[in-house]
């Protein structure tokens, strides 16, 4: 038999994590903010902005199933859901960033 956490209790790594991501896209934003890297460093910038919003949210939406028994389940998959597009959106930046400045 695997072994699975049930949704509702990983807002205890969801919650940390996507909160981690928000600084790490704001110290992103910093870095391409002072390279100087023209119209794709705007576009990138944009980008990691939208990226940090997703992170907030799910950071949000994860702290709301800890707090809501009753939609636990329904918000932490959801809070899931939102941190993995973010995570899509981080790597779609990384890789603009590595062909653009490197």
């Amino acid at each position: 038999m695997e072994y699975r956490e049930s949704p509702a209790t990983l807002n205890g790594h969801i919650l940390p994590t996507s909160a981690t991501m928000v600084g790490v896209c704001v110290t992103a934003i910093g870095i391409v903010k002072l390279m100087h890297v023209g119209t794709v460093g705007y576009y990138v910038d944009k980008l990691l902005a939208v990226d940090s919003i997703t992170f907030l949210l799910c950071s949000v939406v994860s702290f709301a199933s800890a707090r809501m028994e009753a939609r636990a389940v329904q918000l932490e998959t959801t809070a899931e859901s939102i941190f993995l597009v973010g995570l899509f959106l981080l790597g779609i930046a990384s890789i603009f960033m590595v062909f653009k400045i490197g």
